[in-house]
C-alpha cells in the first residue's frame, strides 16, 4: 500500500457518489474488511489534517468596545474635542469627552450582553466514530477521522465526515440541516448520476447529519474542510455582509454635519475678522458655532434607542446580536424563508385516508375524521378501520404515555396518532394480535410487513411507497358487507390517479395494505388486498397565514426558498396565501448562477414566490438578485445550508430552538420561537425605532441649527455674542439629550404595518425632515434673538444677564419643541408625543437642571448664569412658548384646508 505521505496529498475523488463502491475502494486503497493500519491512518492525518472546520473566534471585549468608537460622528465629536483642548477650553473639552465614554458604555454593555447570549447558544459537542483499524472496530475521536477511513454506522449516530455507503441495512438519515429535505432519506451503496444534486445523492453520508434507522458501513471520502459542510463554510467566509441601512444613512448625515460645521465655522470666523470683530471674540464664537452645529447627543441618544428595541425585541423572542440591525428589520422589503420549520411545523401529520369508498379528511385539531363535510368514525370493519388496524400493526415508532416524547420515525408516529383517533391503539392491539416477525423496510422492495397471530389464523400488515405495493395487490377492500373488488386494469388506473393527484397537493404517500392467512405465510408480499392510501404533509403553523397577510399589508414581498420538492413547497405556498393560484415553482435545476442570466431571466426570478430544490450557492445568487435591485433583504433560515445566504443577507434571521450553529453564527438576529409572525413583530419594531430616529435626528438637528443661526447672525450683525460655547455644551448635552430620548420611545400609531417600506435608498432626514428643521430652527432662533434684543433694549441689561436670558429662552423654546415632532394629524394634547409619559418626565428633568443651573452657584459661575427679575422670567416664558404656538396654528390651518378638500 503506497502511503500518501510518500505522494504528498493524494488527490480525492471529484465525485465519490456516482463511482462504484468497489472503484471507490481501490482508488483510495483501502480493504472494506481490515480498513486502514493504524501507521497509514497516521500518515493521512499529517497530510490531510485533522477532521475540524474553521471555527468562528469568539468575540472579544477589546472589538466590541473598539467598534462603539467606529463612527463619523463620533470622529466629529473627537475633532470637536480636540479643538477645544488646542484653543484651552478645557471644560468643553472634558464634556465632549464624557459624552463620547457614555455612548461607549451604553453601546458596549447592550452588544456585549447580546453578543455572549448567542454564544451561550453555541454547541460545543465531542464525537466520537467507529472504525476498523486493522481489522478491528475501534472508537476514535472524530478529528482523527481521515480519508480512507470505514466506517461502522448505526442508528443516533451523528455522521463525523462525509462517507460514501459501501453496505447498508435499512440505513436512513435525517439531511434537513444540509438539504432542506424534511423527512429522513434512505441510504444504499448504489451509485448516482455525477451531476445528481446533493439532496439526490443517496449513497452519500454528510458530516453533520444524524442517522435516524439502519446500520451500515461507508468509507470516508473527505474530511474537515473538504467535506459539504467545510464548503458552506468557505462561502460563509466569503459572504461579505452588507452594512445596514441606518449605518449608511447616519454615515452619510455625519459627512454633511462635517462641511455643515467646517463651513459656518469659517464663514463666519473669516466674516467677523473682515469687519473689525476682536479676535479673541471670533475665535470664542468660531469654538461656540463647532459646538452648536455638532449634535453631540445623537450618538447617545440613537444609541440609547436601538439599545431599547434590542430588548423590547428580546422580550418577543427575537434576540439581536449588533445593534445597527435593529433598525435594518424596519426597512427591509423582501423577506427570503425557509419552509420546513419556519412556515410550517416541522412534524409530519396525516393528512387524508383514501379508500375504496372515498376521501376521510384528518383534522387533526379536533382529532376528527370527515367525509363529505360530515364527521365519521372509522369502523374496525369498514376499510378504513383495517387501514388503521394495519397501520398500527406495522409500525416501530411510539406516542409515548403519560406525558412521555413520541420516539420513531416521523411518518410512523403520525399514523400511530391517526389511529388513537379513531379507537386503535397499539399496546392493546399487541395483546390480542402479538407480532410473530417482522420484515424491516427494504430499499429494493419499499416495503415494510409486520406478521401477526389472531386466535387460529395469521395477519400480515404491510405498508410502503405505493408504487411498490400496488405492484403486489389482488383486490381493494370496500366497506363492510360489500367485500372485496378485484384490482384489475381499471383499478391500478384508478388508484394511479389518486396517488398522482395526492402528491401534487404537496403530500407524502404510503400505501396500506394486508392479508390474512391460514399458516404464516412465507412470501409476505404475494396476494395482498389494499386498504388504501395515506396522505401525509408538514402542516403548516397555525399563525402563518395571518403573519404572511400581514407582511403583505406591509409591502414586504415574502418568497419561499426551500430544499423540499416542489410540489410540496407549491401546496404549503398556496395554503398559507404566499403564493397565488397558477403561480409556478423555480426549480434549483432550472436555475441559471446569476452572472449567466438575462436580464428578462431575472426580472422572472425576481417576481417568482417559490424556489424548491435549491443549494447554498443559488440562495446567495437570489439574494444578489433582489439587492441589485435595490431591495433590503431579510433570509431566514436553520441548516447548515442556510449559513452563507444568513450572512449574505441584510438582515439574518436563524432559528433559536432547532437552528444549527453554524446558522445561528452567520445571523445577526435569532428567533427563539422559530416563528415566522416573530419577524413581522420585529418589522414593527423595527419602522417604529426609524421612525423615531429620524423624529429625534430632526429635533435635535433643529434645535443645533437655531444655535448656529442666533451665533451666526449675531456675530455677523455685530451684536453681542447671546450663548456661550459651554452654554450651548449644556443645552446640547443635558437639556436636549432627554427629551430626544424620549421621543425615541414614542409608540407607534396602528398603520405602522399598513404602511410599504421606505425606499431604501431615502435617507434619514428627507426632504419634509429637513424643511421642518430649517423652520423650527429658524423659529427658534428668531425668538432667542428677540430675547437678545428686548435684554438690552426694554429691560436693560448687561453682560452675563444678556446671556442669561437667552439660554433660558433657547432652552425653554427647545424643551417645548419636543411637542412640535408630532404628525401633523395630531392634536395637540392626543398625540403620540403627548401621551408619552416619557416626554413628560424628560421635560420634568430638565426643568429640575435648569433650576439647579440657576440656583447652584458653582455650576452657575461655569455657566456664566446670574439672576434675572421676574418680569424678565415673564418675557422668556412668554417667547418659549411661541414656537409650539406657530406649528399648532399651521397644522390647524392644513387640517382644515384637507377636510374641506
Amino acid at each position: 500500500m503506497a502511503s500518501v505521505s510518500e505522494t504528498a496529498v493524494a488527490p480525492l475523488p471529484d465525485a465519490p457518489h456516482a463511482m462504484e463502491h468497489g472503484a471507490l475502494l481501490s482508488a483510495l486503497d483501502v480493504e472494506p474488511g481490515r480498513g486502514l493500519s493504524h501507521d497509514e491512518a497516521a500518515r493521512r492525518l499529517e497530510a490531510y489534517g485533522p477532521n475540524e472546520l474553521r471555527k468562528k473566534a469568539k468575540t472579544s471585549f477589546l472589538v466590541v468596545l473598539i467598534s462603539q468608537f467606529q463612527s463619523p460622528i463620533v470622529y466629529l465629536l473627537v475633532a470637536a474635542a480636540a479643538l477645544a483642548l488646542l484653543l484651552g477650553e478645557t471644560v468643553e473639552f472634558v464634556a465632549i469627552v464624557a459624552v463620547l465614554l457614555i455612548n461607549a458604555a451604553i453601546g458596549f454593555t447592550t452588544e456585549i450582553q447580546a453578543v455572549r447570549s448567542m454564544e451561550a447558544l453555541r454547541e460545543l459537542t465531542g464525537r466520537s466514530a467507529l472504525v476498523r483499524r486493522d481489522g478491528t472496530v475501534v472508537a476514535v475521536s472524530a478529528e482523527q477521522l481521515v480519508p480512507g477511513d470505514v466506517v461502522v454506522i448505526d442508528a443516533g449516530d451523528v455522521i463525523a465526515a462525509d462517507m460514501r455507503v459501501i453496505a447498508s441495512a435499512n440505513l436512513s438519515v435525517d439531511e434537513s440541516a444540509l438539504t432542506g429535505e424534511s423527512l429522513p432519506v434512505s441510504k444504499s451503496e448504489r451509485a448516482v448520476a455525477a451531476d445528481a444534486i446533493l439532496a439526490d445523492r443517496t449513497s452519500m453520508l454528510f458530516k453533520g447529519c444524524a442517522v435516524t434507522g439502519g446500520t451500515g458501513e461507508a468509507v470516508v471520502t473527505g474530511t474537515g474542510m473538504n467535506t459539504e459542510l467545510g464548503r458552506i463554510t468557505r462561502l460563509v467566509e466569503e459572504a461579505e455582509p452588507e452594512r445596514s441601512p441606518l449605518e449608511r444613512q447616519l454615515t452619510r448625515l455625519s459627512r454633511h454635519l462635517i462641511w455643515l460645521t467646517l463651513g459656518v465655522t469659517a464663514i463666519v470666523a473669516l466674516s467677523g475678522v473682515l469687519a473689525g470683530q476682536d479676535l479673541v471674540l471670533m475665535v470664542e464664537s468660531a469654538v461656540a458655532l463647532a459646538v452648536a452645529a455638532i449634535p453631540e447627543g445623537l450618538p447617545i441618544v440613537a444609541t440609547l434607542a436601538l439599545a431599547r428595541g434590542m430588548l423590547r425585541m428580546a422580550r418577543h423572542n427575537a434576540l439581536i446580536e449588533q445593534l445597527s440591525a435593529v433598525e435594518t428589520l424596519g426597512a427591509t422589503t423582501v423577506i427570503l424563508t425557509d419552509k420546513t420549520g419556519t412556515l410550517t411545523e416541522n412534524r409530519m401529520h396525516v393528512d387524508r385516508l383514501v379508500t375504496a369508498s372515498g376521501e376521510i379528511t384528518f383534522d387533526r385539531e379536533a382529532r376528527a375524521f370527515i367525509r363529505d363535510a360530515r364527521p365519521v368514525q372509522p369502523d374496525p370493519g369498514d376499510a378504513a378501520g383495517h387501514l388503521l388496524r394495519a397501520a398500527t400493526l406495522c409500525n416501530n415508532a411510539s406516542r409515548g404515555r403519560d406525558g412521555e416524547t413520541a420516539a420513531g420515525d416521523p411518518m410512523e408516529v403520525a399514523l400511530l396518532e391517526v389511529a388513537s383517533a379513531g379507537g386503535f391503539d397499539r399496546h392493546d392491539l399487541l395483546l390480542t394480535c402479538p407480532e410473530l416477525a417482522e420484515h424491516a423496510f427494504d430499499n429494493n422492495t419499499r416495503m415494510m410487513a409486520t406478521v401477526h397471530q389472531e386466535g387460529e389464523r395469521f395477519l400480515v400488515a404491510v405498508k410502503g411507497a405505493p408504487e411498490a405495493v400496488l405492484e403486489r395487490v389482488v383486490d381493494v377492500d370496500v366497506d363492510e358487507g360489500h367485500g372485496r373488488r378485484p384490482f384489475d386494469r381499471d383499478q391500478r388506473r384508478h388508484w394511479a390517479r389518486v396517488c398522482e393527484v395526492l402528491a401534487l397537493q404537496g403530500l407524502r404517500l404510503l400505501a396500506i395494505a394486508g392479508k390474512e392467512a391460514d399458516a404464516e405465510p412465507d412470501a409476505v408480499y404475494d396476494g395482498l388486498t389494499l386498504y388504501g392510501v395515506v396522505g401525509f404533509q408538514d402542516p403548516p403553523r397555525s399563525d402563518i397565514s395571518g403573519a404572511i397577510a400581514d407582511a403583505k399589508r406591509a409591502g414586504i414581498s415574502v418568497v419561499m426558498v426551500t430544499g423540499d420538492h416542489a410540489a410540496t413547497a407549491n401546496h404549503i405556498s398556496k395554503s398559507v396565501g404566499l403564493a397565488a393560484e397558477g403561480s409556478t415553482v423555480i426549480e434549483g435545476r432550472d436555475l441559471k448562477p446569476y452572472d449567466e442570466m438575462t436580464a428578462e431571466e431575472r426580472a422572472t426570478a425576481r417576481k417568482a414566490r417559490v424556489f424548491a430544490r435549491v443549494n447554498p450557492e443559488q440562495k446567495l445568487d437570489l439574494i444578489r438578485l433582489h439587492q441589485e435591485a435595490g431591495e433590503v433583504v431579510a433570509m431566514t433560515g436553520d441548516g447548515v445550508n442556510d449559513a452563507p445566504a444568513l450572512r449574505k443577507a441584510d438582515i439574518g434571521v436563524a432559528m433559536g430552538l432547532r437552528g444549527t450553529q453554524v446558522a445561528r453564527e452567520a445571523a445577526a438576529l435569532v428567533l427563539r420561537d422559530d416563528a415566522f409572525p416573530t419577524i413581522i413583530h420585529a418589522v414593527r419594531e423595527g419602522r417604529l425605532i426609524y421612525t423615531n430616529i429620524r423624529r429625534f435626528t430632526t429635533y435635535l438637528l433643529s434645535c443645533n441649527l437655531s444655535e448656529i443661526l442666533i451665533v451666526g447672525i449675531a456675530v455677523m450683525s455685530g451684536l453681542p455674542l447671546p450663548l456661550l460655547p459651554l452654554q450651548i455644551l449644556f443645552l446640547n448635552l443635558v437639556t436636549d439629550v432627554f427629551p430626544a430620548f424620549a421621543l425615541g420611545t414614542v409608540e407607534a400609531d396602528r398603520n405602522v404595518l399598513s404602511r410599504p417600506p421606505r425606499p431604501p435608498s431615502e435617507p434619514i432626514l428627507a426632504r419634509a425632515q429637513w424643511v421642518a428643521i430649517v423652520t423650527h430652527g429658524s423659529i427658534i432662533a428668531a425668538v432667542t434673538l428677540l430675547a437678545l434684543g428686548l435684554a438690552t433694549t426694554v429691560f436693560g441689561l448687561e453682560g452675563d444677564a444678556v446671556t442669561t436670558m437667552c439660554f433660558y429662552t433657547l432652552a425653554l423654546a427647545q424643551l417645548w419643541h419636543v411637542f412640535n415632532m408630532r404628525n401633523w394629524r395630531d392634536m395637540l394634547f392626543t398625540s403620540q408625543v403627548t401621551r408619552n409619559s416619557y416626554v413628560w418626565m424628560a421635560i420634568a428633568l430638565c426643568i429640575a437642571i435648569l433650576a439647579v443651573a440657576d440656583l447652584q452657584p458653582m455650576l452657575a459661575s461655569a455657566l456664566h448664569l446670574v439672576q434675572l427679575p421676574s418680569d424678565v422670567w415673564l418675557a422668556l416664558l412668554g417667547l418659549s412658548v411661541v414656537p409650539v404656538i406657530l406649528r399648532e396654528a399651521s397644522a390647524f390651518i392644513v387640517r382644515m384646508r384637507r377636510r374641506h378638500r
